[in-house]
């Protein structure tokens, strides 16, 4: 089955089976190895990515789903060379550790910050309840989404 969708503002096509996952389709059908591939079962965010505007784990999302709608990974939030905001609070933070889990957080943080743009700690706990790092205890990743929200 061949889709049409907008990823990162562009409009893209690809060839998927009835039950692909979006994920798969991004990584390995698009190009777009970003978004990451963790759990498949929508419990630790490592796939992130804004489908119209909500986040969703792309890994239970099947591509045909996103037939006709627009996507944004971790790679379309970059102005070319320039980093989101989002991301370079990550980088001037410290918050990215082995990298696995970030890409899915720094959506996570876009899509608060788009929706809360000064968080209470609480907040950003809640929004990022749906993200697992391995790697942090999350004190780094906190100060990066107050960075964030600090310059937008």
């Amino acid at each position: 089955m061949r889709i049409s969708l907008r990823v990162n503002g562009e409009e893209r096509e690809a060839d998927v089976w009835g039950g692909e996952s979006l994920l798969f389709a991004l990584r390995e059908g698009l190009g777009l190895p970003g978004s990451k591939n963790a759990c498949e079962q929508g419990e630790c965010g490592s796939c992130s990515v804004l489908l119209d505007g909500e986040l969703v784990c792309a890994c239970l999302v099947l591509a045909a789903q996103a037939d006709g709608h627009e996507v944004t990974t971790v790679e379309g939030m970059a102005d070319g060379e320039e980093l989101h905001p989002v991301q370079e609070a990550y980088v001037q933070a410290g918050a990215v550790q082995c990298g696995f889990c970030t890409p899915g957080l720094v959506v996570a943080t876009a899509d608060l910050l788009a929706r809360i743009p000064d968080p209470s700690d609480d907040e950003i706990r809640e929004a990022l309840s749906g993200n697992v790092c391995r790697c942090t205890g999350y004190a780094k990743i906190f100060d990066a989404v107050r960075l964030a929200a600090a310059v937008r």
